[in-house]
């Protein structure tokens, strides 16, 4: 029998939107903790609310742009998002103070949160319904690339040439998200709607949220808080152990070893079930994080990018996967914001928690700690969706 095609043109876009947008995200990401401290004047702690800003307005608007999906339509939200995001990122030159920045990054936050929603819903439909999981461990993967590339371009740029040429960097990037966005070329109903209707949202809980994807999306919000010290601080942590040469191939090492373990991963999702796939992952990310805790050389430090690279980027797509799955075909956008915004609060919550607690334990001791709170979680899925997937599975 033959497979249903899944790289087709409108796939790529979505997917090439989807990564420059996530390359600016990381590229400021890890950049702007150092930037705020460094050149603000800003301590660990408020260093982190840059990036908490920034989710908390994702968070917000992520429900209204399930509801803007439905009536305006997929490709107009991403456009429109895009738009929005390329805006505020002309802006990060201008301010000279904390406060500043922090309403710049909430603005900023806000094109994030309508894109991403919008490249998700699209790419749910996109799909074919038999290839879903390996085509969202794909679709993923954009995001895991991003992840590796805006960082060290981030840090790069930012070491070499400075903060100018950084937010630069930024503007470039998000300009390519939108072209990208402007070659998906997805049919759909057209709906009669008056551009007056964008604020006439509805505040029934009902039509904010997925309540099927609720489960999962807690699960995913309860590990990304442990993944938030990597993302925020695993370049500061790099310089403190002194191994800060190597830091940017973090990532790259991260990549690498996702891209080996990816062809595998979704298959495997799809034949045999997610607790096949998350349960090994959930072990592999605390391993990692627990010899993270313990390096001491460049060559650990690059193991250990290597093993959460495999963990948490095998957890992340399974759980966007399973919140698209257990949603109804016309609730798949909502699905997938609510995934997103609860997720994301979970980077945010995670961003403050761990700016706040390095000012009163070292980094390896929080990274300890991140490795029994990822064991944790393993008992979090398990109650949450280990259990119904057992059951799912053995009546098949």
């Amino acid at each position: 029998m033959n497979k249903e095609p899944l790289w087709t043109k409108d796939f790529i876009s979505v997917s090439a939107s989807n990564f420059f947008l996530f390359v600016a995200f990381y590229f400021l990401l890890v950049t702007m903790p150092i930037y705020a401290i460094q050149e603000l004047g800003g301590s660990p702690a408020q260093a982190g609310l840059l990036t908490t800003f920034f989710l908390i307005s994702a968070i917000i608007v992520r429900p209204f742009a399930g509801q803007w999906i439905e009536q305006f339509g997929k490709r107009a939200v991403l456009i429109s998002s895009q738009v929005i995001f390329l805006g505020a990122s002309l802006l990060y030159f201008f301010p000279d103070t904390l406060n500043m920045m922090l309403a710049i990054r909430f603005i900023h936050g806000i094109g994030f949160g309508m894109a991403t929603t919008a490249t998700g819903a699209m790419v749910a439909e996109i799909i074919p319904g038999s290839r879903r999981g390996e085509g969202m461990g794909y679709y993923v993967m954009s995001t895991n690339l991003a992840m590796v590339i805006g960082p060290f371009l981030g840090l790069t740029v930012m070491r070499e040439w400075g903060s100018l040429v950084m937010f630069t960097m930024c503007i470039v990037i998000s300009g390519l998200a939108l072209i990208a966005g402007l070659l998906v070329n997805l049919v759909e109903s057209k709906n009669n709607v008056r551009v007056m209707s964008i604020f006439q949202v509805k505040f029934n809980p009902r039509d904010l949220f997925e309540f099927s994807a609720l489960p999962i999306a807690v699960v995913g919000a309860f590990f990304s808080i442990a993944y938030s010290s990597i993302l925020s601080f695993v370049s500061v942590y790099a310089e403190e152990i002194q191994v800060g040469e190597v830091a940017s191939y973090f990532f790259i090492v991260y990549a690498v070893v996702l891209l080996l373990s990816r062809p595998f991963t979704g298959r495997w999702f799809d034949q045999y079930g997610a607790n096949v796939i998350v349960y090994p992952a959930i072990f592999l990310f605390a391993a990692g994080l627990l010899l993270l805790s313990q390096a001491e050389t460049a060559l650990i430090f690059l193991v250990t990018a290597g093993m959460i690279g495999v963990g948490w980027g095998t957890l992340f797509p399974s759980f966007q996967t399973i919140a698209i799955q257990e949603a109804a075909p016309q609730k798949k956008a909502l699905a997938t914001a609510t995934f997103l915004s609860v997720f994301d609060f979970g980077i945010g919550l995670g961003s403050f928690i761990i700016g706040w607690a390095v000012t009163g334990i070292s980094f390896r001791t929080l990274y300890a700690y991140c490795a029994i709170y990822v064991i944790v979680g393993l008992f979090v899925y398990l109650m949450l969706h280990g259990k119904q997937e057992k059951k799912k599975r053995q009546m098949i």
